[in-house]
């Protein structure tokens, strides 16, 4: 649960109702939801377009351990029409062929989400929510990468922030 108090709550919680029905990357509806399990906690879908991604091959040729992912994508609303915000960072292969360990930001204009953990090759990855700044700045939690495409082109993330 966030750590503020009085006007902070209310100031906080604007900037997240602004935010979600401006762009429509809350709930169906419009509005931040609280999911099963998370009293008062707030659920962001938006899509990423992996237009940046570079595979550095460090070491053996071709995919090995260590291999270094760089990124810096568009991050766009759920219906992938309007582009919200950006994300920046990087993941090592840790296990060829199946996955990699990451570290990245979410850079939305009321402030940051980072998150950390497995990205895998060809499933649904869970990363923990490390942290944020501004109107997240205690947040935690957890979010969901989904592949939209084969391609691996657009990817759906669902933040379940506390």
């Amino acid at each position: 649960m966030w750590r503020m108090t009085g006007v902070g709550i209310l100031i906080a919680l604007a900037v997240v109702m602004v935010f979600g029905l401006a762009t429509g990357a809350f709930a169906q509806d419009a509005t931040p939801i609280a999911s099963e399990g998370l009293p008062g906690g707030i659920v962001l879908r938006v899509v990423e377009r992996a237009e940046a991604d570079t595979v550095i091959d460090l070491g053996e040729k071709g995919d090995s351990i260590g291999d270094l992912l760089a990124f810096g994508n568009p991050i766009y609303d759920p219906a992938n029409q309007t582009k919200l915000a950006d994300d920046q960072g990087s993941c090592v292969r840790t296990v060829v062929g199946k996955s990699w360990e990451c570290v990245w930001t979410l850079i939305l204009p009321e402030g940051q989400i980072t998150v950390e953990g497995p990205f895998y090759d060809a499933t649904d990855s869970v990363l923990a929510i490390t942290g944020g700044t501004g109107a997240y700045r205690d947040a935690r939690g957890q979010m969901t990468l989904h592949a939209r495409n084969a391609e691996g082109t657009e990817y759906e993330f669902t933040y379940e922030i506390e």
